[in-house]
């Protein structure tokens, strides 16, 4: 799994210009008739909402979900999944915005706690024809208004995110997802991969977001003990066994190859306090911090 694709890597997978807009973080919509038909499987940073039209499946960790009627799709920026077109016939919209964009003005209020995007929730709504043209309708007005000169055209496209967010609420979210055969060979790769996309930490100001295990289970959209369980299975270790190695492993680079000192390392690795770094780091290997750093000075 490839690092969470940001803005700018999205407009340079679809070949797209990225339009910028200071001051009120980013927000674009786009017709999917030439979208791409296999997306890769990884997550994103930023909330998508897609309104479509043809044949497919979506992928999860550890569950998909065929699409074989128009449905509206809500990504979250921390759950990943990939989309499998089934034949090129594929139509509708999507518009894609930003943290900065959605908490503007505080209007559409903490999306990760809404039940359209919440981890563990169901982002796939199946809606019939009234409703296709209600969605359909809404995305045309953000296609219009985004090519406006209106001064105030962020504020227009905002209202009409929070009305396509209130039509959808009123339908039922789909339930038929599919188990994979081999979850826990997915969900162990999956996971693996994700501890990995964690690191490295390479500035003080960037830290640590996935610490522990209900952390990672969040993030998959699996419950922790499915998390647990497959992990053991597959590599024979728990899931905290291998987040305290891959941190350690973490903390040895930057204590031996920075000039960091040790508080700047604890708070980068999502320690609270330099102290609960120091006790974890000795309980781990059996010597201290310090003591690494200076073998190697």
């Amino acid at each position: 799994m490839e690092f969470s694709e940001t803005i700018k890597g999205f407009y340079k997978r679809v070949g797209l210009q990225c339009i910028k807009t200071p001051g009120v973080g980013h927000f674009n919509v786009f017709s999917r008739e030439n979208c791409s038909l296999i997306t890769p499987y990884s997550r994103r940073d930023y909330y998508k909402i897609s309104l479509i039209i043809g044949k497919g499946k979506l992928h999860y960790a550890d569950k998909w979900i065929y699409v074989d009627r128009p449905a509206i799709l809500f990504s979250n920026p921390l759950i990943p999944y990939s989309w499998e077109a089934e034949d090129n016939n594929q139509k509708g919209y999507f518009c894609l915005f930003t943290d900065h964009f959605v908490h503007d003005g505080n209007r559409l209020g903490n999306l990760q706690d809404s039940s359209l995007f919440k981890i563990g929730g169901t982002p796939v709504f199946f809606i019939n024809e009234e409703q296709q043209k209600t969605v359909a309708d809404i995305f045309m007005k953000m296609m219009t208004e985004i090519q406006s000169d209106y001064l105030h055209k962020y504020d227009m496209l905002r209202a009409y995110l929070h009305l396509l967010i209130h039509e959808a609420m009123k339908i039922h979210p789909a339930e038929n997802f599919e188990s994979y055969q081999n979850a826990s060979q997915r969900i162990a790769s999956l996971f693996m991969e994700l501890l990995e996309r964690q690191f490295p930490i390479d500035s003080p100001e960037r830290f640590l977001k996935l610490k522990s295990p209900v952390d990672y289970a969040e993030s998959l959209s699996i419950h922790v003990n499915s998390l647990n369980r497959s992990v053991k299975e597959i590599t024979g270790k728990t899931t905290s066994q291998q987040i305290a190695a891959r941190i350690i492993q973490e903390a040895n680079a930057l204590l031996k190859h920075t000039d960091w000192n040790i508080a700047e390392i604890a708070y980068g690795l999502g320690f609270e306090e330099p102290s609960y770094f120091t006790n974890y780091f000795k309980r781990q290997t059996g010597i201290s911090p310090n003591a690494v750093r200076t073998a190697v000075v």
